[in-house]
Protein backbone atom coordinates (compact mmCIF):
# COMPACT_ATOMS: atom_id res chain seq x y z
CA UNK A 1 0.00 0.00 0.00
CA UNK A 2 1.21 3.50 -0.84
CA UNK A 3 2.27 5.48 2.22
CA UNK A 4 -0.42 8.13 1.68
CA UNK A 5 -3.13 5.49 1.51
CA UNK A 6 -1.90 4.00 4.78
CA UNK A 7 -2.01 7.43 6.45
CA UNK A 8 -5.48 8.08 5.05
CA UNK A 9 -6.63 4.72 6.43
CA UNK A 10 -5.46 5.85 9.88
CA UNK A 11 -7.85 8.81 9.78
CA UNK A 12 -10.57 9.11 12.40
CA UNK A 13 -14.01 8.35 11.00
CA UNK A 14 -15.82 6.82 14.02
CA UNK A 15 -17.12 8.74 17.04
CA UNK A 16 -15.65 6.27 19.56
CA UNK A 17 -12.21 6.67 18.02
CA UNK A 18 -12.56 10.45 18.11
CA UNK A 19 -13.40 10.29 21.83
CA UNK A 20 -10.09 8.52 22.47
CA UNK A 21 -8.22 11.59 21.25
CA UNK A 22 -10.50 14.55 21.93
CA UNK A 23 -12.96 15.61 24.63
CA UNK A 24 -16.22 14.83 22.82
CA UNK A 25 -19.43 12.94 23.54
CA UNK A 26 -19.34 9.98 21.12
CA UNK A 27 -23.11 9.57 21.22
CA UNK A 28 -23.60 13.21 20.19
CA UNK A 29 -21.05 12.84 17.39
CA UNK A 30 -22.77 9.64 16.24
CA UNK A 31 -26.02 11.55 15.76
CA UNK A 32 -24.27 14.02 13.44
CA UNK A 33 -22.06 11.74 11.34
CA UNK A 34 -25.03 9.76 10.07
CA UNK A 35 -26.07 12.47 7.60
CA UNK A 36 -22.73 14.35 7.64
CA UNK A 37 -19.70 12.00 7.63
CA UNK A 38 -16.48 12.71 9.50
CA UNK A 39 -12.87 12.15 8.52
CA UNK A 40 -9.87 13.68 10.29
CA UNK A 41 -6.40 12.79 9.04
CA UNK A 42 -3.46 12.35 11.44
CA UNK A 43 -1.94 15.56 10.05
CA UNK A 44 -5.00 17.60 10.94
CA UNK A 45 -5.51 15.90 14.32
CA UNK A 46 -1.96 16.80 15.30
CA UNK A 47 -2.61 20.51 14.70
CA UNK A 48 -5.56 20.72 17.14
CA UNK A 49 -4.20 22.51 20.21
CA UNK A 50 -7.29 22.83 22.39
CA UNK A 51 -11.01 22.16 22.47
CA UNK A 52 -12.91 24.50 20.16
CA UNK A 53 -9.83 26.02 18.51
CA UNK A 54 -9.68 27.02 14.85
CA UNK A 55 -8.77 23.55 13.57
CA UNK A 56 -11.23 21.78 15.89
CA UNK A 57 -14.12 23.91 14.62
CA UNK A 58 -13.38 22.96 11.01
CA UNK A 59 -13.35 19.17 11.44
CA UNK A 60 -15.06 18.08 14.68
CA UNK A 61 -18.85 17.58 14.31
CA UNK A 62 -20.97 20.16 16.12
CA UNK A 63 -24.59 19.79 17.21
CA UNK A 64 -25.33 23.14 15.51
CA UNK A 65 -25.12 21.27 12.20
CA UNK A 66 -28.32 19.45 13.10
CA UNK A 67 -30.22 22.60 14.09
CA UNK A 68 -30.00 24.24 10.66
CA UNK A 69 -32.92 22.74 8.75
CA UNK A 70 -34.33 25.68 6.81
CA UNK A 71 -31.28 26.51 4.67
CA UNK A 72 -31.00 24.96 1.19
CA UNK A 73 -28.88 21.88 0.58
CA UNK A 74 -27.64 23.28 -2.75
CA UNK A 75 -27.64 27.09 -2.35
CA UNK A 76 -25.49 27.65 -5.44
CA UNK A 77 -27.88 25.54 -7.56
CA UNK A 78 -25.06 23.50 -9.02
CA UNK A 79 -27.43 20.65 -9.86
CA UNK A 80 -29.49 23.05 -11.98
CA UNK A 81 -26.38 24.09 -13.94
CA UNK A 82 -25.36 20.51 -14.72
CA UNK A 83 -25.86 19.62 -18.43
CA UNK A 84 -24.51 16.10 -17.90
CA UNK A 85 -23.80 14.23 -14.66
CA UNK A 86 -20.76 15.48 -12.68
CA UNK A 87 -20.33 18.59 -14.86
CA UNK A 88 -21.34 22.12 -13.77
CA UNK A 89 -21.44 24.83 -16.44
CA UNK A 90 -22.08 28.26 -14.91
CA UNK A 91 -19.60 30.56 -16.65
CA UNK A 92 -19.30 30.90 -20.45
CA UNK A 93 -15.74 29.62 -20.91
CA UNK A 94 -15.18 27.19 -18.02
CA UNK A 95 -16.73 24.20 -16.30
CA UNK A 96 -16.45 22.29 -13.05
CA UNK A 97 -15.91 18.54 -13.30
CA UNK A 98 -16.63 16.70 -10.04
CA UNK A 99 -14.59 13.52 -10.16
CA UNK A 100 -15.16 12.10 -6.65
CA UNK A 101 -17.21 12.63 -3.49
CA UNK A 102 -14.33 11.60 -1.24
CA UNK A 103 -12.18 14.10 0.71
CA UNK A 104 -9.15 13.71 3.01
CA UNK A 105 -11.19 15.54 5.69
CA UNK A 106 -14.84 16.48 5.78
CA UNK A 107 -15.05 20.20 6.51
CA UNK A 108 -18.03 20.94 8.73
CA UNK A 109 -18.78 24.04 6.62
CA UNK A 110 -18.64 22.31 3.22
CA UNK A 111 -20.89 23.78 0.55
CA UNK A 112 -21.41 20.24 -0.79
CA UNK A 113 -22.46 18.57 2.45
CA UNK A 114 -25.24 16.97 0.42
CA UNK A 115 -22.68 15.00 -1.61
CA UNK A 116 -19.37 14.46 0.17
CA UNK A 117 -18.58 11.17 1.81
CA UNK A 118 -20.40 8.98 -0.65
CA UNK A 119 -18.27 6.16 -2.09
CA UNK A 120 -16.90 5.86 -5.60
CA UNK A 121 -15.05 7.80 -8.25
CA UNK A 122 -16.00 9.11 -11.67
CA UNK A 123 -16.59 5.99 -13.76
CA UNK A 124 -15.14 5.63 -17.25
CA UNK A 125 -18.54 5.88 -18.92
CA UNK A 126 -19.31 9.04 -16.94
CA UNK A 127 -15.95 10.53 -17.91
CA UNK A 128 -16.57 9.67 -21.56
CA UNK A 129 -19.93 11.44 -21.46
CA UNK A 130 -18.41 14.55 -19.88
CA UNK A 131 -15.58 14.57 -22.42
CA UNK A 132 -18.06 14.20 -25.30
CA UNK A 133 -19.99 17.23 -24.00
CA UNK A 134 -16.78 19.24 -23.74
CA UNK A 135 -15.78 18.33 -27.29
CA UNK A 136 -19.07 19.71 -28.56
CA UNK A 137 -18.72 22.99 -26.63
CA UNK A 138 -15.78 24.80 -28.11
CA UNK A 139 -16.41 27.89 -25.99
CA UNK A 140 -15.03 26.04 -22.97
CA UNK A 141 -11.31 26.63 -22.50
CA UNK A 142 -10.89 25.87 -18.79
CA UNK A 143 -11.84 22.83 -16.68
CA UNK A 144 -11.67 22.76 -12.88
CA UNK A 145 -11.40 19.29 -11.34
CA UNK A 146 -13.24 19.19 -8.04
CA UNK A 147 -15.49 16.99 -5.99
CA UNK A 148 -14.79 15.95 -3.22
CA UNK A 149 -11.07 16.19 -3.73
CA UNK A 150 -9.58 15.12 -7.07
CA UNK A 151 -6.15 14.43 -5.57
CA UNK A 152 -7.65 11.52 -3.62
CA UNK A 153 -8.00 9.64 -6.89
CA UNK A 154 -5.30 7.02 -7.51
CA UNK A 155 -2.53 7.99 -9.91
CA UNK A 156 -3.85 5.99 -12.84
CA UNK A 157 -7.28 7.64 -12.66
CA UNK A 158 -5.79 11.13 -12.41
CA UNK A 159 -3.73 10.40 -15.49
CA UNK A 160 -6.74 8.96 -17.33
CA UNK A 161 -8.69 12.16 -16.72
CA UNK A 162 -5.80 14.47 -17.62
CA UNK A 163 -5.08 12.52 -20.81
CA UNK A 164 -8.74 12.61 -21.87
CA UNK A 165 -8.99 16.35 -21.27
CA UNK A 166 -5.74 17.13 -23.06
CA UNK A 167 -7.11 15.36 -26.15
CA UNK A 168 -9.74 18.12 -26.50
CA UNK A 169 -8.17 20.67 -28.89
CA UNK A 170 -9.87 23.83 -27.61
CA UNK A 171 -9.28 23.08 -23.92
CA UNK A 172 -6.44 25.31 -22.71
CA UNK A 173 -6.31 25.11 -18.92
CA UNK A 174 -6.80 22.38 -16.34
CA UNK A 175 -7.19 23.30 -12.69
CA UNK A 176 -7.45 21.26 -9.51
CA UNK A 177 -9.33 22.39 -6.42
CA UNK A 178 -7.83 20.51 -3.48
CA UNK A 179 -7.35 20.43 0.27
CA UNK A 180 -5.01 17.43 0.08
CA UNK A 181 -1.65 19.25 0.40
CA UNK A 182 -2.76 20.83 3.69
CA UNK A 183 -4.44 17.77 5.19
CA UNK A 184 -2.74 14.73 3.60
CA UNK A 185 0.67 16.03 2.44
CA UNK A 186 1.98 12.47 2.00
CA UNK A 187 -0.22 12.26 -1.14
CA UNK A 188 2.01 14.74 -2.99
CA UNK A 189 4.43 12.10 -4.19
CA UNK A 190 7.17 12.38 -6.83
CA UNK A 191 5.06 10.07 -9.01
CA UNK A 192 2.03 12.36 -8.79
CA UNK A 193 4.17 15.39 -9.62
CA UNK A 194 5.59 13.65 -12.67
CA UNK A 195 2.10 12.82 -13.94
CA UNK A 196 0.91 16.39 -13.55
CA UNK A 197 4.00 17.80 -15.30
CA UNK A 198 3.10 15.87 -18.45
CA UNK A 199 -0.15 17.76 -18.91
CA UNK A 200 0.76 21.41 -18.34
CA UNK A 201 -0.54 24.05 -18.09
CA UNK A 202 -2.05 22.67 -14.90
CA UNK A 203 -2.97 24.97 -11.99
CA UNK A 204 -4.02 24.14 -8.44
CA UNK A 205 -6.12 26.15 -5.99
CA UNK A 206 -5.50 24.84 -2.49
CA UNK A 207 -7.82 25.28 0.48
CA UNK A 208 -6.35 26.84 3.66
CA UNK A 209 -8.21 28.67 6.41
CA UNK A 210 -5.80 29.18 9.31
CA UNK A 211 -2.03 29.70 9.70
CA UNK A 212 -1.71 26.63 11.96
CA UNK A 213 -2.48 24.50 8.89
CA UNK A 214 0.83 25.52 7.25
CA UNK A 215 3.09 23.02 9.04
CA UNK A 216 6.64 22.32 7.74
CA UNK A 217 5.36 19.05 6.23
CA UNK A 218 2.55 20.88 4.44
CA UNK A 219 4.92 23.54 3.12
CA UNK A 220 7.18 20.82 1.76
CA UNK A 221 4.23 19.25 -0.10
CA UNK A 222 3.35 22.63 -1.62
CA UNK A 223 6.99 23.05 -2.60
CA UNK A 224 6.98 19.75 -4.46
CA UNK A 225 4.03 20.90 -6.54
CA UNK A 226 5.62 24.29 -7.18
CA UNK A 227 8.86 22.59 -8.24
CA UNK A 228 6.79 20.53 -10.69
CA UNK A 229 5.78 23.80 -12.38
CA UNK A 230 2.28 24.00 -10.91
CA UNK A 231 1.16 27.58 -10.12
CA UNK A 232 -0.50 27.44 -6.70
CA UNK A 233 -3.33 29.62 -5.46
CA UNK A 234 -5.19 29.57 -2.15
CA UNK A 235 -8.91 29.63 -1.51
CA UNK A 236 -10.00 30.57 2.00
CA UNK A 237 -13.47 30.58 3.53
CA UNK A 238 -14.28 33.30 6.05
CA UNK A 239 -15.41 31.38 9.14
CA UNK A 240 -16.73 32.61 12.47
CA UNK A 241 -14.34 31.72 15.27
CA UNK A 242 -11.72 30.42 12.86
CA UNK A 243 -10.27 33.28 10.85
CA UNK A 244 -12.65 36.24 11.23
CA UNK A 245 -9.85 38.39 12.61
CA UNK A 246 -7.53 40.68 10.59
CA UNK A 247 -4.37 39.56 12.43
CA UNK A 248 -5.12 35.86 11.94
CA UNK A 249 -5.92 36.47 8.27
CA UNK A 250 -2.67 38.39 7.74
CA UNK A 251 -0.69 35.58 9.37
CA UNK A 252 -2.40 33.07 7.08
CA UNK A 253 -1.66 35.07 3.94
CA UNK A 254 1.99 35.49 4.92
CA UNK A 255 2.40 31.77 5.63
CA UNK A 256 0.81 30.94 2.29
CA UNK A 257 3.32 33.09 0.43
CA UNK A 258 6.15 31.42 2.34
CA UNK A 259 4.76 28.11 1.07
CA UNK A 260 4.79 29.52 -2.51
CA UNK A 261 1.00 29.71 -2.59
CA UNK A 262 -0.61 32.92 -3.86
CA UNK A 263 -3.75 34.03 -1.96
CA UNK A 264 -6.55 33.97 -4.53
CA UNK A 265 -10.07 34.02 -3.06
CA UNK A 266 -11.53 34.81 0.33
CA UNK A 267 -15.09 33.44 0.26
CA UNK A 268 -18.01 34.67 2.27
CA UNK A 269 -19.47 31.43 3.69
CA UNK A 270 -22.28 29.91 1.63
CA UNK A 271 -25.84 29.44 2.90
CA UNK A 272 -25.58 25.65 2.93
CA UNK A 273 -27.79 23.66 5.29
CA UNK A 274 -25.86 22.57 8.37
CA UNK A 275 -23.21 25.27 8.08
CA UNK A 276 -24.81 28.61 8.91
CA UNK A 277 -23.29 28.80 12.41
CA UNK A 278 -20.01 29.54 10.61
CA UNK A 279 -21.30 32.61 8.77
CA UNK A 280 -20.03 36.09 9.57
CA UNK A 281 -21.45 39.42 8.47
CA UNK A 282 -20.36 40.68 5.07
CA UNK A 283 -18.88 43.73 6.84
CA UNK A 284 -16.45 41.42 8.64
CA UNK A 285 -14.86 40.39 5.36
CA UNK A 286 -14.72 43.95 4.08
CA UNK A 287 -12.99 45.11 7.25
CA UNK A 288 -10.43 42.31 6.92
CA UNK A 289 -9.61 43.33 3.35
CA UNK A 290 -9.34 46.95 4.46
CA UNK A 291 -7.00 45.93 7.29
CA UNK A 292 -4.76 44.10 4.81
CA UNK A 293 -4.72 46.81 2.13
CA UNK A 294 -1.57 48.91 2.41
CA UNK A 295 -0.37 47.06 5.50
CA UNK A 296 1.02 44.08 3.62
CA UNK A 297 2.10 43.17 0.11
CA UNK A 298 -0.51 43.22 -2.63
CA UNK A 299 0.41 39.59 -3.26
CA UNK A 300 -0.99 38.78 0.19
CA UNK A 301 -4.45 40.23 -0.45
CA UNK A 302 -7.08 37.82 -1.83
CA UNK A 303 -10.21 38.76 -3.75
CA UNK A 304 -13.14 38.87 -1.32
CA UNK A 305 -16.14 37.29 -3.07
CA UNK A 306 -19.65 36.10 -2.44
CA UNK A 307 -20.73 33.09 -4.48
CA UNK A 308 -24.21 34.43 -5.09
CA UNK A 309 -27.12 32.27 -3.90
CA UNK A 310 -29.18 30.91 -6.76
CA UNK A 311 -26.26 30.27 -9.08
CA UNK A 312 -25.26 33.87 -9.75
CA UNK A 313 -21.54 33.12 -9.62
CA UNK A 314 -18.74 34.83 -7.74
CA UNK A 315 -19.24 38.54 -7.10
CA UNK A 316 -16.19 40.51 -5.86
CA UNK A 317 -16.50 43.06 -3.08
CA UNK A 318 -14.18 45.87 -2.00
CA UNK A 319 -14.50 48.34 0.86
CA UNK A 320 -16.33 51.36 -0.58
CA UNK A 321 -14.16 53.87 1.27
CA UNK A 322 -11.45 53.97 -1.40
CA UNK A 323 -13.34 55.72 -4.22
CA UNK A 324 -14.95 58.81 -2.71
CA UNK A 325 -16.10 60.46 -5.93
CA UNK A 326 -15.82 59.89 -9.68
CA UNK A 327 -16.87 62.37 -12.39
CA UNK A 328 -15.63 63.87 -15.66
CA UNK A 329 -12.89 65.77 -13.85
CA UNK A 330 -11.33 62.80 -12.13
CA UNK A 331 -11.41 60.48 -9.13
CA UNK A 332 -11.16 61.41 -5.46
CA UNK A 333 -9.46 58.54 -3.66
CA UNK A 334 -8.66 57.60 -0.07
CA UNK A 335 -5.67 55.42 0.77
CA UNK A 336 -4.97 53.02 3.65
CA UNK A 337 -3.74 55.93 5.80
CA UNK A 338 -7.06 57.77 5.36
CA UNK A 339 -5.39 60.43 3.19
CA UNK A 340 -7.32 61.67 0.15
CA UNK A 341 -5.95 62.25 -3.35
CA UNK A 342 -7.17 63.51 -6.71
CA UNK A 343 -6.49 61.61 -9.94
CA UNK A 344 -7.49 63.61 -13.08
CA UNK A 345 -9.33 62.12 -16.05
CA UNK A 346 -7.47 62.21 -19.41
CA UNK A 347 -7.41 65.73 -20.82
CA UNK A 348 -8.01 67.39 -17.44
CA UNK A 349 -5.32 69.58 -15.81
CA UNK A 350 -3.28 67.87 -13.13
CA UNK A 351 -3.09 70.77 -10.71
CA UNK A 352 -2.40 68.63 -7.67
CA UNK A 353 -0.25 65.77 -8.96
CA UNK A 354 -1.81 63.44 -6.40
CA UNK A 355 -0.93 65.67 -3.44
CA UNK A 356 -2.75 64.74 -0.21
CA UNK A 357 -6.11 66.48 0.07
CA UNK A 358 -8.10 67.30 3.21
CA UNK A 359 -9.42 64.42 5.27
CA UNK A 360 -12.93 63.15 4.65
CA UNK A 361 -15.38 65.54 6.31
CA UNK A 362 -13.13 68.58 5.88
CA UNK A 363 -13.80 71.39 3.42
CA UNK A 364 -13.04 70.27 -0.14
CA UNK A 365 -12.51 72.59 -3.14
CA UNK A 366 -15.48 72.61 -5.48
CA UNK A 367 -13.53 71.42 -8.52
CA UNK A 368 -12.84 68.06 -6.83
CA UNK A 369 -16.42 66.83 -6.75
CA UNK A 370 -19.36 67.47 -9.00
CA UNK A 371 -21.39 68.43 -5.95
CA UNK A 372 -18.69 70.71 -4.59
CA UNK A 373 -18.40 68.58 -1.44
CA UNK A 374 -17.13 65.19 -0.43
CA UNK A 375 -19.50 62.70 1.19
CA UNK A 376 -18.50 61.49 4.62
Amino acid sequence: MDDWKRVLAESITKPKDLAKHLDVDPDEVERIVGPYPMRITPTVLSTIKSKGDAIWKQVVPDSAEMEDFDAPADPLEEDTDSPVPHLVHRYPDRVLLMVTNQCPIYCRFCTRKRLVGKPGFLKKGELDRAVAWLRDHTEVRDVILSGGDPLLLPDHLIERILKALRAIPHLELIRFGSRVPGTLPQRITPRLCEIVKRYHPVYMNLHFNHPDELTPEVKEACGRLADAGVPLGAQTVLLKGVNDDPDIMKQLMHQLLLARVKPYYLYQADLTRGTNHFRTSVETGLKIIQALQGHTSGMAIPHFVIDAPGGGGKIPLLPNEYLLNLDDNGAVLKNYENKTYHYPQPGQPDRRRARPLPMVGASVPGDLCSSGMMDD
